[in-house]
């Protein structure tokens, strides 16, 4: 008895060894025309195997090209459709360009230092100090995932440098609230005056 394991290796095992006997079959026919019926309905029966997939697009095109694969590109027959060469199958990937954004300080990362530079150039009103409020809590937070002892003059300082110096806070006046608090400060304040209506 001889078992699958010292049987020849399937290139598509998705298709299983007697599709891929069809195809050496088909690809040992003398006759060009025969190869051509044999190879028509050796993708006839790969299509029925997966009739969910026959909404997708080029889906016989798709067959046709892993019949060449499974072939070894070896089956001599006019394809209707171009095929995938040897060449392109085998060829690497192109290299993948990988963003390297600059950031000043990597633990706050470079959203938020992109929302500091939108903050730093917004028209000073409620909306600005609601989101410099916001900013400096999630600093704050970021800045304690790396390091234990956090003081709210670096977060400031901090703050006043991403900023290109446009955001000033004061040391001794301003404090950073945490991000619960703050949020749930929002959502009282927000309830109280619906109930007023």
């Amino acid at each position: 008895m001889i078992y699958n394991t010292q049987k020849k290796k399937l290139v598509l095992p998705e298709y299983g060894r007697n599709i891929q006997n069809m195809v050496d079959h088909c690809v040992m026919l003398e006759d060009k025309e025969e190869r051509k019926k044999c190879a028509y309905a050796v993708v006839d029966i790969m299509g029925n195997m997966f009739p969910h997939l026959r909404d997708v697009n080029d889906f016989k095109h798709i067959l046709w090209d892993h019949l060449a694969i499974m072939s070894d590109f070896k089956l001599d027959i006019d394809y209707p459709y171009e095929v995938v060469t040897k060449e392109e199958l085998n060829t690497s990937p192109g290299k993948l360009n990988y963003s390297r954004p600059t950031m000043k300080y990597r633990h706050y990362g470079k959203l938020l230092e992109k929302m500091i530079v939108i903050a730093a150039d917004m028209e000073d009103g409620e909306k600005k100090d609601f989101l410099i409020a916001q900013l400096t809590a999630q600093m704050k937070k970021s800045y304690m995932q790396w390091n234990k002892d956090v003081n709210d003059e670096k977060i400031i300082a901090d703050l006043y440098e991403l900023s290109g110096r446009k955001i000033q806070l004061d040391n001794e006046n301003y404090s950073i609230a945490d991000v619960k608090n703050t949020a749930s400060k929002r959502r009282l304040k927000t309830i109280k005056s619906q109930r007023r209506k």
